[in-house]
């Protein structure tokens, strides 16, 4: 079975970082996918590829977008920086006092005409293409409750603690921006301890550092993550340099699709280097790495494997994937292949039926944006791709 090779069967420690969403590079995130969602509440069928670029005081928002949406684009911007909390106005970054440049374009006509569900010279049919080439990977494994990574899992929960409490009000000094990171150690593909945690969060001038570190290890760290993964050797990192003060898009500049092992398994499962952000669902970086989530994540639900792995690879203008692919590293209670026909059976991977199967023609993209866009399942009704519907038809045509 291909992929038994690659199976750990000895101790190692495995790593994984979140960040939250004041980071400059969630920043730009957060305004990108925040437009996505203004036009598509508008007009559903938006081409939307908008990217943003944060630094001190300064916004600029590029890409191409073809929509029949009317809206103040700045309005957006400022409202998402003012959701983050950059509202201070002592701070060159703050939701009304940001410079905001807007570079943004019509979509090109060339790629518009492969993306369409239209004939067209060249083409070759008329169903919708996909909106780029590229390969996209989705991945789920049976260590959390909800079939992701613990890694990453456990980093995402950290900085989303962090994030609820500066913004019940409940410590005057945490400020938006914060990285956290999760060390888990192995036993083959068993998690035995956590070996090392690391939370870096922006403060105000006034905290002292005891203070910071007590408040972090007491009230997130041992409250989030499970007690019978933490021990005596456990290390916890809190703000290593001593001080944070300046952050945000004031400290570092923020690019829109930069956190994308952050976004999808923390390094755990592969990625293909597209990012999700800022994109519609024409765009198959976005829409089939979705696809390739919900794949995975019920091929794992169905028990045909502990865990899963999906390559799909598209071109451009082009309706069928080029290829598709699954690896369950040896853990499959059948034959790889065998679950790939069972995948290809409950499935179908043309970019319309996936913005079909998911219903991703809807403004629900900015509930993806921060803390994964995976692992989540607080609201299926938007993150379709989490649901494990197909479980049961999964495993019937794979023969259980």
């Amino acid at each position: 079975m291909e992929g038994r090779v690659r199976v750990m069967s000895k101790s190692y420690i495995f790593s994984s970082e979140s960040v939250t969403e004041g980071h400059p590079d969630k920043v730009a995130d957060t305004i990108s996918d925040a437009v996505l969602d203004a036009c598509l509440a508008q007009d559903k069928h938006s081409r939307v590829a908008c990217e943003t670029m944060v630094k001190s005081n300064l916004v600029v928002v590029a890409g191409e977008i073809t929509t029949k949406a009317d809206f103040d684009y700045n309005k957006v911007v400022r409202a998402a920086i003012k959701e983050i909390g950059y509202t201070e106005p002592g701070e060159s970054f703050n939701a009304a006092g940001v410079h905001i440049m807007n570079a943004l374009t019509a979509q090109s006509a060339d790629i518009a005409q492969g993306v369409d569900d239209k004939e067209a010279e060249g083409k070759g049919h008329a169903e919708q293409g996909a909106g780029d080439q590229g390969l996209m990977f989705g991945f789920a494994v049976n260590e959390t409750p909800h079939l992701m990574p613990a890694p990453i899992y456990y980093a995402h929960a950290l900085g989303e603690r962090l994030t609820k409490i500066r913004k019940a009000g409940k410590v005057g000094w945490l400020r938006p921006d914060c990285k956290t990171q999760v060390s888990l150690q192995y036993n083959g593909n068993k998690v035995e301890r956590i070996d090392a945690v690391v939370v870096s969060t922006q403060h105000r001038e006034s905290a002292k550092h005891k203070d910071i570190y007590d408040f972090i290890v007491e009230n997130v760290i041992k409250d989030v993550l499970p007690k019978e993964l933490l021990d005596a050797k456990t290390r916890y990192l809190v703000n290593p340099t001593g001080r944070f003060v300046i952050g945000g898009p004031e400290g570092d500049s923020g690019l829109t699709g930069r956190k994308i092992i952050v976004d999808t398994y923390g390094g755990m499962g592969r990625h293909g280097g597209g990012a999700f952000s800022g994109k519609d669902p024409s765009k198959v970086d976005r829409s089939a790495a979705y696809m390739g989530r919900y794949v995975a994540k019920n091929v794992v639900a169905a028990g045909l494997a502990d865990r899963c792995e999906i390559q799909f690879a598209y071109a451009i203008g082009y309706p069928e994937p080029v290829s598709v692919h699954i690896d369950t590293f040896g853990t499959g209670k059948v034959d790889d292949d065998k679950i790939a026909e069972a995948v290809k059976q409950v499935f179908s991977f043309k970019p319309a039926n996936i913005v079909k199967q998911l219903n991703l023609l809807r403004p629900i993209y900015s509930k993806t944006t921060n803390y994964g866009h995976f692992g989540r399942t607080d609201d299926l009704d938007a993150l379709t791709w989490e649901k494990t519907d197909k479980a049961a038809d999964l495993k019937k045509a794979a023969g259980l």
